[in-house]
């Protein structure tokens, strides 16, 4: 597929078909998000995957799914791929304190803003954006209980889930977010300044 049309037509899908995926797409989605910018190449992230019915069940089990995608959107826990997408701070820190960058003190103060998180969400795009390009709808959605997520998968305490990402074969009849006719698609002059705000 073109890139323009992996772009366009990239949205959060919330209706799956029970179907599985290719298991070689599921490993290209890995590749791509392993193939994302990372500061100093920390490379700080880490990906909980959860491949099949089974697997991904047992992940709404242990997040106990919120009335939101249970009556909202009963066909979102039909998505047969789960992928938690988590950054590890630490890893910065020490790569960060290498001779190269010298920052030994490990401060996190040196960091204007979190790029263990950001660098991650650039890795979650390039999931995203690669099952688009395979024929496939996923979503992306915030993680609400940490500590249920890393007890319920042995996920170690230095790593955040910053989102799960639910891919499938979409339904023909997606049912897209309200938001979309509450808020609406902001306009580029709203976003875009051009040589000062």
């Amino acid at each position: 597929m073109e890139f323009q049309d992996v772009v366009r037509k990239r949205k959060m899908v919330r209706s799956f078909e029970d179907r599985p995926v290719d298991h070689a797409v599921v490993e290209r989605m890995l590749a791509n998000a392993q193939k994302a910018p990372s500061a100093g190449f920390s490379q700080g992230w880490g990906f909980l995957v959860l491949e099949g019915k089974d697997e991904a069940k047992r992940y709404w089990d242990a997040l106990a799914a919120t009335p939101r995608f249970a009556d909202g959107w009963p066909d979102m826990m039909n998505a047969p791929v789960l992928i938690v997408c988590l950054s590890n701070k630490s890893q910065y820190l020490d790569r960060y304190a290498l001779e190269d960058k010298g920052w030994t003190d490990r401060d996190e103060k040196r960091w204007p803003v979190p790029y263990w998180d950001i660098d991650t969400g650039m890795a979650a795009m390039n999931i995203l954006l690669t099952a688009v390009d395979a024929g496939l709808g996923a979503i992306f959605f915030g993680v609400r209980d940490q500590a249920k997520l890393r007890a319920a998968f042995g996920i170690p305490e230095e790593y955040t889930a910053i989102g799960t990402i639910a891919i499938g074969h979409p339904k023909p009849k997606d049912r897209p977010s309200p938001s979309l006719k509450i808020v609406g698609r902001r306009q580029a002059s709203d976003v875009v300044h051009r040589g000062a705000w």
